[in-house]
């Protein structure tokens, strides 16, 4: 296993393309609500993209045919925009990547459809929204404890350790199957970066490694199943599921997150 090193300055260009990425992440979210399309947000995220100067990094990964993913509700990752109509309710993973200068960065999050002042008047009592707000609360949360973990001289398990404990303690599971990365000139880097393992396994942190952190936290049971299209991964039960991701550079005063404004 070789796991690229950044100097000080490939990280100052991760984390101008970091603020990119954030920057387009932030107006998508808000670009949400009910009616709106898939494909609308994938055509946003093409002009915004380009509009800030960078290459989106998923359209013709693998064959993936957008420049954004949009899974929704028992989606996890890799959804392909599509007619698909968001209503009022709808857990809807936003995840993108892009190239800046020559290095990938790569973020997601979770927005609940039509939530606000308005929404959030609806009765106490829906227990399905309930169960996905407390499901959006656990993953962030749980992604800034990953985080806080990313710390030289600690390890990979010691990050996938810590999630893995916060979220079953709270009545979720981290999907198995599906896991994080390094990243830097290449998309997808050593080390693999699981949400779940044992403290004081896997490679090292060292100062320099750069990582994306992305818990995929789901309702039921973790066992995934790939969709129909041979792109988007959905919990095998039809449980919900929530994902939020960073990418975090490894420094000597702790983790540095590049993916934020």
């Amino acid at each position: 296993m070789s796991i690229n090193i950044k100097t000080k300055e490939e990280i100052k260009i991760m984390i101008e393309g970091g603020a990119i990425l954030a920057k387009i992440l932030k107006e998508l979210s808000s670009t949400v609500k009910p009616g709106i399309i898939t494909k609308d947000l994938n055509k946003l995220a093409e002009e915004l993209v380009v509009k800030l100067g960078a290459k989106p990094a998923f359209l013709n990964y693998n064959g993936y045919p957008t420049v954004l993913c949009t899974s929704v509700n028992d989606e996890i990752v890799h959804g392909v925009p599509s007619n698909r109509k968001l209503v009022k309710g709808d857990l809807l993973k936003i995840d993108m990547g892009i190239l800046y200068k020559d290095f990938y960065t790569d973020s997601a999050v979770t927005v609940l459809v039509g939530n606000g002042p308005i929404f959030n008047k609806m009765p106490l009592f829906d227990k399905g929204i309930l169960l996905k707000k407390k499901l959006m609360k656990v993953t962030q949360e749980v992604l800034e404890i990953g985080i806080g973990q990313a710390r030289p001289g600690n390890t990979v398990g010691d990050m996938g350790s810590a999630i893995q404990k916060y979220v079953e303690l709270r009545g979720f599971n981290v999907v198995r199957d599906l896991i994080g990365h390094g990243i830097g000139r290449d998309l997808h880097e050593e080390p693999e970066v699981p949400n779940y393992g044992k403290p004081g396994t896997g490679p090292k942190l060292i100062e320099g490694m750069v990582i994306a952190i992305e818990p995929m936290v789901v309702t039921g049971d973790w066992k995934i199943k790939e969709g129909q299209d041979g792109f988007v991964f959905q919990t095998k039960d039809g449980g919900l599921a929530a994902h939020f991701e960073h990418t975090v550079s490894i420094t000597e005063k702790g983790p540095q997150i590049l993916t934020m404004l």
